[in-house]
Parts: structure tokens; sequence; C-alpha cells
């Protein structure tokens, strides 16, 4: 095929992803009761009526000027809708409803950016050129984008969790049927490399963190054949986990009685028994779902279990590596995701148990290593060698190298299969209870 035919080929795939991560926003927006729009599930965060208009318009001030070459028609709300907030960045916004615009002007606001969008886009599938007006892949622009939706479209999932019942439409979910009870066990991992990062050459996208491409070396260590499950994490909360001052760093330990933490944000404790807080209800607590917790309360379990959190080197060699040193793209291999293989990709609300999907187990033996709950890991989000920021967005990553956040890996059931890429990293700081993120501990 012809370079120009392959680059309206490609352009024509990342339009059909741009519409397919368009109608799953639009999906979640409409389970909704209209009332809702303007409430704030978690105190950290903007109103749910912020994320209606960001989705648009990071879009459209990401490609207006570089690849559209239009003018703006509400500069005030391209401003309003720019910029998201780091979840625990220094004090809780304090606006109210009444400040944010009607529910009508902003969905007039999307709709005109959707349109002007896709009326540029078609024309230049016209054309040949695939660089933007400075210089920047139009696909690499285009990319950005698709993936920022798709990471929103986790963010709005947990914000949601949080909201009443009755601000929600039910909406159903593929089941996961496990039939074996879960045999808690650690597993060998030999010694050998891990390879993170993406390289430059490849044509493959990566966020600006990825890269650059480089191995480390990995001592032989234990991990645990599963995450730390909703049964395991009572046992370490029987034992006076919340309240005994050694498993806690100072700092969490500041957070934790200043905010009164007693137990998951996700757990409800009635008089007799812990419900779990689901999507749309609450349930009897499922004892071998992963237990969703904040960084720090992963810590304090890690002490009071006499091991440690993994790696990042070290959580990528049990999902990726293999006994004859090569590595796989996914744990099972190079297979696509699929619902035989993790719960991913927007298929559940919630996770699943954890020996759930046997098929998706790595080289290892290491089970659920992707989807059903991110990772935390050890290891503080700092650049690889070489790194170098988004021109057109040079704050993703690099307002993040702060010492103060900790790699996650692996993802959710709401992470988009696209970033279940080996080399994609998440990060969150260690006192946010709301990701859906689980653990797994080492021994080396």
């Amino acid at each position: 095929m012809p370079v120009a035919e392959q680059n309206l080929a490609i352009r024509e795939q990342l339009r059909e992803r741009i519409s397919d991560a368009r109608e799953r926003s639009d999906a979640l927006f409409a389970m909704l009761r209209p009332e809702a729009m303007y409430e704030r599930p978690i105190p950290e965060r903007h109103r749910l009526i912020f994320y209606l208009g960001h989705l648009e318009a990071f879009d459209w001030n990401l490609l207006r000027d570089r690849v559209l070459g239009t003018k703006s028609f509400d500069p005030d709300f391209d401003r309003l809708f720019a910029f998201g907030i780091d979840p625990v960045g220094g004090g809780l916004p304090t606006d109210q409803p009444s400040d944010w615009p009607p529910l009508s002007a902003v969905r007039d606001y999307v709709e005109k950016i959707r349109s002007t969008v896709n009326e540029e886009l078609r024309r230049g599938n016209s054309e040949s050129n695939s660089q933007s007006h400075d210089e920047i892949s139009i696909d690499l622009l285009l990319n950005v984008a698709i993936e920022h939706r798709l990471m929103h479209l986790e963010t709005l999932a947990y914000m949601l969790h949080q909201l009443p019942f009755d601000r929600k439409l039910h909406q159903p979910s593929a089941p996961v049927v496990t039939s074996s009870p879960v045999l808690h066990q650690m597993v060998e991992i030999p010694a050998g490399e891990a390879t993170l990062g993406i390289s430059r050459k490849s044509p493959a996208f990566g966020w600006d963190n990825e890269f650059e491409r480089h191995t480390v070396d990995v001592p032989a260590f234990e991990i645990d054949q599963f995450m730390v499950t909703n049964r395991q994490y009572l046992e370490f909360m029987a034992a006076g986990g919340y309240e005994t001052r050694p498993y806690w760093s100072d700092a969490d330990w500041d957070w934790k009685t200043s905010n009164q933490i007693s137990h998951p944000v996700f757990w409800k404790r009635t008089s007799d028994r812990w419900l779990y807080r689901s999507m749309f209800e609450e349930l009897p607590l499922p004892l071998d779902w992963p237990v969703h917790v904040s960084h720090a309360e992963a810590s304090a379990y890690a002490r009071w279990a006499g091991k440690s959190l993994p790696t990042e080197a070290e959580w990528h060699r049990a999902a990726y590596g293999t006994s004859d040193g090569f590595e796989h793209y996914y744990p099972w291999g190079n297979d696509a995701p699929g619902p035989n293989l993790v719960n991913a990709d927007f298929a559940r609300w919630d996770p699943a148990s954890v020996n759930s999907l046997p098929a998706g187990q790595s080289a290892f033996g290491v089970r659920g290593m992707v989807g059903n709950g991110w990772e935390w890991t050890s290891t503080i989000f700092a650049p690889f060698a070489g790194f170098e920021p988004f021109p057109f967005y040079r704050g993703y990553s690099a307002d993040f190298f702060d010492g103060k956040h900790f790699v996650m890996k692996g993802g959710s059931a709401r992470t988009a299969a696209c970033m279940l890429r080996p080399s994609f990293r998440n990060w969150f700081q260690p006192h946010y209870q709301y990701v859906y993120a689980g653990f797994r501990l080492v021994r080396r």
C-alpha cells in the first residue's frame, strides 16, 4: 500500500476510535440523572459538569490551532474547561453549583466542538499531509485525544461509584463466574531482566513518561499469586492494623488520624457486617474480590504481613517475563485482550474474584496482573532516562515528578484495552482512596 494511502487508513482508524470513545463517554453521562451533573461525589475533584465540558475542551484546545486552523467560538468556556485538578494538590475546591453554566449551554458547546472537529478531520482525510501546523504528527495528537478521554472514563467511573445510588440509572454488567476457592500462595520469580518503556523508534503510541525503553536487572524474588483480597484485608483490620502505629509512616499516620480513616473507602459498616459499595448497590462484602485501597493503606498492610510492595521492575518481570528470557506483550502471551482473559475494557462496573479468568495468568503462573484493579508499586513516579515532555502538553507527566506520587501498573475493570500495554504507567499520591487500585506483595 502506498504511504499516502496507508496514512489515510491510519487516520480513518483514529477517527473511528474517537467516535467510539465519545460514544462511551456519552453513555456514561447518560446514566446520570440531570440533577446529578452539579454534584461533587469526591471532595477533591471537580463537579461532574466540569468533565462534560472538559473532554471536548481538551480536544478543541489540543487540535484547534495545530490541526484544525479554526478560531474559538467561546474562549471563556475553552478556559473554564481546560484543566482538571490534582486530586490531592492542596486544598479542597470551594465552588458552588451556581458558579457553573447551565447544562444546556455546556451541551451546546460540546456539540459545536464535535461538529467542527468532525468536519475538519473528514476534510483532512482527503489530504496526504501527516503533520500538524507546528510539525507535530496529527496521528500523535489524535492518539493523545483518544487516550485522554478513555482515562477520564475511568476517573468518572470511580467518581460515580461514590455518587448516591438514586442519582444513577442502573446499567448491566458482564458476569464473571468463579467456581473454586482462592488458595493463596507465593510464586518464585527467577532473576532476569525487565524491559520498561517504549523505544522512540517504535511506531507505537506512548505517553511521554513511557520513553525511553531500557532494561533493568531484577534479582530473584517471590510474589503473591493473587492480589490481596477483601478477606485478607479483614484479617489486617481485625489485628488492629489501623490502630497500630508502627505499620504506618509518619505522613500516612497523620493522614489517617486527621481524616479518621478506619477502613477502605469502598466498604461500609453496618451493625453486624461489612458491605461493599458497588456501582449500583450495596453488597455483602465480596471476600474474594481484590481490596481497593490507597498506597498508604497498602503499605501498612505490607508491614503487618512482613513483606513489601513490588518495585515497578519486579511487577513487570512477574507479569511479562518468561523462564527463557523473552517477554510477552500481555501476561498470557500476545493475543489481544478478551473477556476470557482479563476483567477490563469496560465489560464490568466492579471487580471479580481474584482467581477468575485463569487463562490470563502470566508465564510464571501469577494471576490477574492486568485488569481487575490497578496495582500499587513501591516505585516513585519519575522520568526514565531520555525523558522528553510532549511539547504540546508539557505538564502531563513532568508536573508529577515531585517525589510524592507512586507508580501503579496493570489496569482495572474500567481501563480501556489500549492502555493495557506493558509500558503504560499510572500514578497517584499515597493518600487517595478512590481509585480502583489494589496490590500484591513480594518477598525478597
